[in-house]
């Protein structure tokens, strides 16, 4: 009868686990920045965007968001009527720079704000959704907005 090594045995599960875990993360480390950064500007952006145009008629303020910003976001500090042609200007224009990349880390952290305004004041109950916006813009505004980005053909951002 021979006796094997311990050399010659199997690994075990969790030496198994060790090696396939850093595998996976020797493999996901080639993922460029530029792939989740353009993900995290465009979903967010699309977002902004899409609820900016709800909130027009045409190049006005419709009146549905003014009755909005009155009646069921009612924000504390300050005049819905401001509130309103605030945000529908913001959302307008930081979704298009974030989905440029240009002022990336600006806009993340313009877009950032309003939604912790909308988490804290108006939707409370929605910490999902905005947290999942949260994270894009914090990955942004940490690691800047890639490759594909006018910031980086501006050599605006790094």
């Amino acid at each position: 009868m021979t006796q094997t090594s311990t050399a010659d045995r199997p690994a075990t599960e969790p030496a198994r686990a060790r090696v396939l875990t850093r595998s996976l993360s020797d493999l996901f480390d080639r993922i460029p920045w530029t792939v989740p950064a353009l993900l995290a500007r465009l979903v967010p952006a699309w977002i902004f965007w899409a609820s900016a145009r709800t909130k027009v008629d045409g190049f006005a303020i419709a009146d549905s968001t003014f009755w909005l910003f009155e009646n069921e976001y009612a924000l504390p500090l300050i005049p819905s009527a401001l509130a309103a042609v605030l945000a529908t200007l913001a959302e307008h224009v930081f979704s298009v720079t974030l989905a440029l990349g240009l002022a990336t880390r600006l806009s993340a952290l313009a877009l950032l704000t309003m939604t912790l305004v909308i988490q804290v004041f108006v939707y409370p109950d929605a910490w999902v959704t905005h947290g999942l916006w949260a994270v894009c813009f914090l990955a942004l505004i940490a690691r800047g907005p890639g490759a594909l980005s006018l910031d980086r053909a501006l050599k605006l951002d790094s």
